[in-house]
Order: structure tokens, then sequence, then C-alpha cells
């Protein structure tokens, strides 16, 4: 009787992966996401990312009143996660392997702490601290396609991730400033933000922080990232 041998090649269900592509515009320092990919069936998985975040380096701001001195702190996370379906009749290959469309969810938090010169009237020079909290929170759809090397090495691609984001930023100062201050300080802080932080300078257009230094807002999102990884 003849005997069939078992195959010996290995399933891998899982990978785990490092985001390139925010650190390229962020900084490698500042941005450090790591993700896990688990295969759930023929053509399914789940995928979720965590890690470290932070606002990119601000240059210096000189406004009429206020000049930015130094950046005292900076940190925050992001943390996302969606379900991928392998499409049948576009891929030739077994998960990971291929396209694949599915909704996704994403959260960042940012803290930053910045002290500023300022002149007050009829006195000498002084210093205010900001402390700014932003928080994103985005929902959509993606599609990507993944491609596997040498059986074990992934380059995972978010090509199109549209999305809807809700955008909430808080500022508070540590100086009791008159009212033309604060305003001056605000729109400093939005032309920062505007500048240094990719797509806000669409979010934040035309927009103000309110009298207690807060600023919520609806708008359009996108989620695009290259990742690396290794099968397991």
């Amino acid at each position: 009787m003849q005997t069939v041998k078992k195959s010996t090649v290995k399933n891998y269900k899982n990978v785990i992966r490092y985001n390139i592509s925010n650190p390229l515009f962020f900084g490698f320092d500042k941005y450090v996401i790591l993700g896990y990919e688990r295969i759930v069936n023929a053509r399914q998985s789940f995928s979720i990312n965590v890690g470290a975040a932070a606002f990119p380096d601000f240059i210096a701001l000189n406004t009429d009143s206020f000049h930015l001195q130094k950046d005292a702190k900076n940190n925050g996370y992001n943390a996302s996660i969606d379900y991928r379906f392998y499409l049948a009749k576009e891929n030739k290959y077994a998960p990971p392997h291929g396209v694949y469309i599915g909704p996704y969810i994403s959260y960042n938090h940012f803290e930053r702490e910045n002290d500023w010169a300022f002149q007050r009237s009829g006195s000498d020079q002084e210093l205010v601290t900001t402390n700014i909290n932003f928080n994103i929170f985005t929902a959509g759809v993606e599609l990507g396609y993944q491609f596997v090397f040498w059986k074990r090495v992934t380059l995972d691609m978010v090509l199109v991730g549209p999305g809807v984001s809700s955008y909430n930023l808080k500022a508070k100062s540590s100086e009791q400033l008159t009212g033309g201050q604060e305003e001056n300080l605000h729109e400093a802080l939005i032309q920062l933000l505007s500048q240094k932080f990719p797509g806000m300078n669409y979010v934040l257009s035309d927009k103000e922080l309110n009298a207690n230094g807060s600023l919520g807002t609806w708008a359009l999102g996108y989620r695009y990232l290259i990742s690396i990884g290794f099968r397991l």
C-alpha cells in the first residue's frame, strides 16, 4: 500500500511588523509603531498597531507678541485596528499575500509643552508655558496590498484609506494673559500645528481656539502607511 507524505510546508498565521512611513514625517525617534496581524481563516485577518508618537519638531516662530523659545515636553501614542478581507478573485496567494480591503479605526493622542517669550506693556520680557493636548479619532475603509518575500518577510502597504476624523485640541497657558495676548498666543499655536503637522493646514484652516483654549472639528481623514514585517 502506498503511503501519502504529509506536507512539511508551515502555515504562518502571524505577522509582526514595524511602521516605516510615519517616522519619515515625524522622525524615527518620535514615532515607533509596532503591529501584529493574525490570519483568522482562508481569506480574512485582523491587525492591531500601537506605539509611541509625538509631534514633529517645531521651528522657531515669531509673532507680534510671542517668540517660541524651546520644547519642554513632547510625547503621545497611536493605536489602530483593522479587519482585512483578502480578495479571492484578485489573489492567487493565501493571506497575508495579496490585495485586501476592510474597515479601520485609528486614535492618536499628542501632548506638547512649549516655552514662549512675550513682552507685557511697561515690563520686562516674561516667559509663558503652553500645554497642548491634541486627539484625533478616525474611522474609514482601506485598500492595500501586502507582499511576501522568501516566505517570511512582508511589505505591507495601505494605499488608499479614506475616512472621517474628529479633531480635538486643548491649549492652556501658565500665565494670566489679557484677551488680546491670549488670542495672539492661540494664533501662534494654530500656525505651528498647521506648518509642521501633515494635513493640519487643511483641517485647521480658518479655525480658532475658543476662550477656553479648545477647538473641536470634523473633517475628512486619510490613512496611508508602509510597514515591514516577519511571519511567525
